[in-house]
């Protein structure tokens, strides 16, 4: 009698076992396919030491570390507490980064302007820099920062930096009672002039004609959402990417954010690469991976 329960019960378990890994995979068939980032790298104290380069290093997000010849700044740096679940791990913590010269925030979206993020590096971040609007917010927050027009130009000690045009004002077609009236100058893209060549980052932004019009840039910072209402799409992508054919386009907004149903987040590079000249300039990095800048040969 024993070894006849005891042989039931085992059976009822591997029957369990077999099930539970059909709906496992029924599951995995089911959820819509997304583009997955490499596995993270974690970025070590080293990546913010002096040195004889530019390098550029994906943080996951929108967000990218450079530190050029030792000037180190981040654009868009999330790292910890954002509201959508990831698909991925940050490559650093906020209260491990050492130093930065300055943080770059191309708009006032979390994705871009953590606020969690840049209170827990404020402590060893000199400035932070955006637009006028944006700017009042950090200044509500508590942080030391500078608001710039669109077209201003300044220098961050070794690097030559300007804003530059985008327009990503969404909130104006989910209007709430008493919100303000966001303008295309609410949102930033920015332009890096390093020792080592010039480094693009337009921020999100729909599909704009200037885009199409700026100098040659040696390293794209891309955008790239296949959301054509409020970012480039893929075919504002495709153009921008080759209006500048030689240029590396170092990915972000992709990869990264488990949210198979929310467009913004979800670009493919494969199609990217399928419709750009030159696609094997499209470089596809693990979060905490850095990339050396070059000049371009004219």
């Amino acid at each position: 009698m024993y070894n006849q329960t005891r042989i039931l019960l085992l059976f009822s378990l591997f029957s369990f076992a077999v099930n539970a890994q059909t709906i496992t995979e029924s599951l995995k068939k089911d959820k819509k396919y997304q583009a997955k980032a490499p596995a993270t790298i974690q970025i070590s104290q080293q990546a913010f030491s002096k040195s004889n380069s530019t390098a550029i290093t994906w943080l996951g997000m929108a967000g990218f570390l450079v530190n050029s010849r030792g000037t180190n700044f981040m654009v868009d740096p999330l790292l910890e507490g954002y509201d959508l679940p990831l698909l991925m791990e940050f490559p650093i913590k906020p209260k491990a980064v050492p130093n930065l010269d300055a943080v770059f925030v191309t708009h006032s979206d979390n994705d871009h302007y953590s606020v969690e993020t840049c209170k827990d590096m404020s402590a060893v971040v000199k400035s932070f820099h955006s637009t006028i609007f944006v700017d009042s917010l950090m200044k509500n927050d508590g942080l030391k920062s500078f608001g710039h027009y669109i077209g201003e130009r300044f220098k961050l000690n070794n690097v030559g930096v300007q804003l530059t045009l985008a327009d990503h004002a969404w909130q104006n077609n989910y209007k709430r009672p008493g919100q303000r009236y966001y303008s295309p100058g609410d949102a930033c893209g920015f332009w890096f002039d390093t020792p080592d060549g010039s480094i693009w980052a337009p921020g999100d932004s729909k599909f704009m004609e200037e885009q199409l019009h700026m100098p040659t840039p040696d390293l794209i910072l891309f955008d790239y959402s296949e959301d054509a209402a409020f970012h480039s799409g893929l075919d504002g992508a495709v153009k921008i990417a080759n209006a500048y054919p030689n240029t590396p386009l170092l990915l972000g907004h992709w990869g990264f954010v488990d949210a198979p149903d929310f467009i913004p987040f979800n670009g493919d590079p494969e199609k990217l690469k399928a419709r750009v000249i030159n696609p094997e300039r499209i470089i596809v990095l693990a979060p905490g991976q850095p990339y050396l800048l070059k000049k371009l040969t004219k």
